[in-house]
């Protein structure tokens, strides 16, 4: 099972995984959820404030704004390694493909937190999540619009190294072992001693003890937050903007600067411990479907004509 890592200059250091398929992969519903090990967050990039998540019937929804760039905050919890494979509109932010668990994703050591931008292009680029209309975004631009507005998480905890102890040594013959008693020895003694019990030589562990190979999964990413973002034209790939009744998607945005690197990362299971999702649009969509609470009508209704109280006055007198 053996990943690659890639470590992305993006502030935050992160790790990035990628696995091939498994033969015998759990369905989601049998994804055994142990809430808190990861978090997820959905992250303003104008703003930086973390979009508030709003529930109802047991779904989570966030709601964005046409244009607007965002990043997904995830959060190791855990004092080891997880692999995180995140999804976008039903693809892998990673390699492009039709989600499922056996994707990439990102690694992220003990405790650690990061922020991912976008779109995996290369070692060295991404190209930045911004929120547009459904017909604009990168799973309906390649034909897969049905799971457009979800965002995916998949969290597989590390496997751990085996632990290879030395064989215990058996206790050194005793010096008077093949002695007869009072000191007597040979045949000739009717009381001679049992013929001593040799010792098993102590055996030193081998210098390199391989590990039981592993199942076949590859290579991991692992990106570090970017150093020095190379921003440019970040809006180029803005679409106008739709009606306010259009479903949000997820653009393939402007490409921004990301170098990573690769290290080994073996899973645990080949089913997730954590599996969550945040669905999302436009806070109007989401106020018309009951997510977000409408606001409370004005105590006062307006009036159309408010002056219109009396009959016309009297001019003012003149002096």
């Amino acid at each position: 099972m053996t990943a690659i890592e890639w470590k992305a200059a993006l502030g935050r250091r992160t790790l990035l995984g990628s696995m091939i398929a498994l033969a015998g992969l759990g369905c989601a519903g049998a994804a055994r959820a142990q809430p808190g090990i990861v978090d997820l967050q959905v992250v303003n990039r104008e703003t930086g404030q973390v979009l508030p998540v709003w529930g109802q019937g047991g779904r989570q929804f966030v709601a964005g704004d046409q244009g607007e760039r965002y990043s997904l905050r995830v959060a190791n919890h855990t004092d080891g390694r997880v692999l995180v494979v995140l999804s976008v509109d039903g693809v892998n932010i990673i390699g492009g493909e039709t989600a499922g668990y056996n994707g990439r994703g990102y690694i992220l050591g003990p405790y650690e937190t990061a922020d991912i931008r976008g779109w995996r292009k290369s070692e060295t680029e991404i190209a930045a999540f911004a929120f547009t209309a459904l017909p604009h975004s990168y799973a309906a631009l390649t034909g897969r619009p049905t799971n457009v507005g979800v965002i995916g998480m998949a969290v597989f905890k590390e496997r751990p190294a085996p632990v290879v102890s030395p064989l215990t040594a058996s206790p050194p013959p005793r010096a008077d072992l093949g002695r007869a008693p009072s000191g007597k020895t040979g045949s000739g003694s009717a009381r001679q001693a049992a013929p001593p019990v040799l010792a098993r030589p102590p055996v030193a562990p081998p210098a390199d003890v391989a590990p039981p190979p592993p199942l076949p999964i590859p290579p991991v990413e692992k990106p570090i937050q970017e150093s020095s973002p190379a921003v440019q034209n970040r809006y180029a790939d803005r679409a106008a903007p739709a009606p306010r009744d259009e479903k949000l998607g997820t653009a393939h945005g402007a490409r921004e600067w990301s170098v990573s690197h690769v290290v080994p990362f073996v899973r645990a299971t080949t089913y997730p411990q954590l599996v969550r999702q945040i669905e999302y649009d436009s806070y109007a969509n989401l106020a018309a479907l009951g997510v977000i609470p409408a606001p409370p009508l004005p105590a006062r209704p307006p009036r159309a004509f408010p002056g219109a109280l009396g009959y016309v006055p009297d001019p003012p007198a003149r002096f």
